[in-house]
């Protein structure tokens, strides 16, 4: 389970994410995220002076055409949390992510998701220096 604070749960937040966020796809995951600033009060208008303000907050899609049962898509959902929740310390803070489950991914293990997942972090600059390499 992911901590409280690096939860996305509200509709209009998953919203923002799908309609101004970067893409990124793999085979069997597609990732949207969205940084989020917040204007420091004391400073004037600049945009050096945005900072990031809150920790990363990460949401997992996944709809019935990956599977009509609620225990494989489940099961999906604690997998990708479980590699989420190892990755989280290498993850820049004030990102909005989601995670979008695509069917194929019913064949796929934890070290699958592990292996896409850093990819895709990595190709959205997400991660910490953005680097390529394994992180696991």
């Amino acid at each position: 389970m992911l901590p409280t604070e690096n939860r996305l749960r509200q509709n209009k937040d998953f919203s923002a994410v799908y309609q101004k966020g970067i893409r990124k796809n793999s085979s069997d995951l597609a990732l949207r995220a969205l940084l989020c600033h917040q204007q420091s009060p004391k400073l004037p208008l600049d945009k050096d002076n945005l900072e990031p303000h809150r920790p990363t907050r990460i949401g997992i899609s996944i709809s019935k055409k990956v599977s009509k049962g609620a225990v494989v898509r489940n099961r999906i959902k604690r997998q990708i949390r479980s590699a989420l929740r190892q990755m989280l310390p290498c993850i820049s803070r004030g990102w909005d992510i989601v995670i979008v489950v695509k069917p194929t991914a019913q064949k796929c293990n934890y070290d699958e998701f592990l292996q896409q997942l850093e990819k895709l972090l990595a190709q959205a600059e997400v991660l910490h220096g953005y680097s390529r390499g394994s992180l696991l």
